[in-house]
């Protein structure tokens, strides 16, 4: 298993829980064809203007396959279309994949 932390930081300009319905709405789209994950809000830290994920993968292919078929989902294409047509809302998105050590609690 391997875990990846996603952080999408919200332009400033745009509105953050504009990003919150995007992501609600992706979810709506089903475990199926949603990368597995969780979303989670920062209560304490620098940015309240980011949307963090921990999402838990098989493997590295799986990651790739699921991320690009996701994408390129045609009702994931709508969602994003509708909630950036005033203007784009994600200003950059950071990735890291983790792997659990040996002696970690996490498998």
């Amino acid at each position: 298993m391997i875990y990846e932390l996603r952080i999408c930081r919200c332009i400033p300009a745009q509105s953050r829980p504009a990003v919150a319905v995007r992501e609600r709405d992706a979810a709506d789209l089903g475990e199926a064809r949603h990368p597995p994950g969780r979303v989670l809000d920062h209560l304490i830290g620098k940015s309240n203007q980011e949307i963090t994920y921990i999402l838990a993968w098989d493997s590295m292919a799986e990651c790739e396959k699921r991320w690009g078929a996701f994408l390129a989902d045609p009702e994931w294409v709508e969602v994003v279309a509708n909630t950036e047509k005033d203007g784009q809302l994600v200003e950059n998105i950071s990735s890291q994949l983790l792997a659990p050590v040996a002696f970690s609690a996490v498998k």
